[in-house]
């Protein structure tokens, strides 16, 4: 991973940070970090949205918000293509819409080692957990599994790990006794809403740097944000 500044440049309102969406599923996220950006003029934008799915519920709600919109399937009916064919031709998306970061939002597939060399720490992810704990699919179901009190959500670089890369930014949030996976789930989306557009804006501010498996965040001691 290239070391440096997430982002690359220090934003303005004039030029925000040019934002890519990828999202595999209801778009949920995407729907609120553009309404936050669109609402408040926050220093980053969503310049496109790429789904990996046709059918993702996601892609309407990007074409509803006006938003360039690119579905780059990688099972289309009509061929099969290869692992790195699929991540080329999203490479290729992100060259023409000239973003700057790839933000994954419900992106239900590993990056491979080579497309992530090629953006070296500008791809970050939201997680509905606290990191290390309960990575993967289905961390709400692990949560109540577990029995545990407390989980949350994490902001993280992307690595080639699952859920594995160096932690940015997490919320809390209280696991409740009558609590199903779709309760918790709508409770932890509440602190994703409100954590992504603000990691973000750190981003876009130049606060936020990359120093092999640790990330710092100046004008922040801790990771962990009430």
């Amino acid at each position: 991973m290239v070391e440096g500044q997430v982002g690359g440049r220090i934003a303005s309102s004039e030029q925000p940070l040019r934002c890519a969406v990828l999202l595999s599923g209801s778009g949920t996220g995407m729907e609120a970090l553009v309404r936050a950006q669109q609402e408040h003029l926050l220093l980053h934008q969503t310049s496109v949205v790429i789904s990996n799915k046709s059918d993702a519920l996601g892609v309407s709600r990007a074409k509803g918000l006006n938003l360039p919109t690119v579905i780059i399937e990688h099972q289309p009916l009509s061929q099969s293509i290869s692992r790195e064919e699929h991540e080329q031709m999203i490479l290729d998306c992100l060259v023409e819409y000239e973003v700057e970061l790839v933000v994954l939002s419900g992106y239900m597939r590993l990056l491979s080692p080579s497309f992530l060399r090629a953006w070296g720490g500008h791809v970050i992810n939201i997680h509905p957990s606290l990191l290390p704990h309960f990575p993967g699919a289905h961390a709400h179901r692990d949560v109540l599994a577990a029995k545990v009190s407390m989980t949350g959500c994490t902001v993280h670089l992307v690595d080639d790990g699952m859920d594995t890369g160096a932690i940015i930014a997490q919320r809390s949030v209280p696991v409740l006794k009558q609590d199903t996976e779709e309760r918790l789930s709508e409770r932890v989306k509440v602190e994703e809403h409100r954590l992504y557009p603000a990691v973000l804006t750190w981003i876009a501010e130049g606060r936020v740097h990359h120093e092999g498996s640790t990330v710092s965040v100046d004008g922040h001691e801790g990771l962990r944000l009430s």
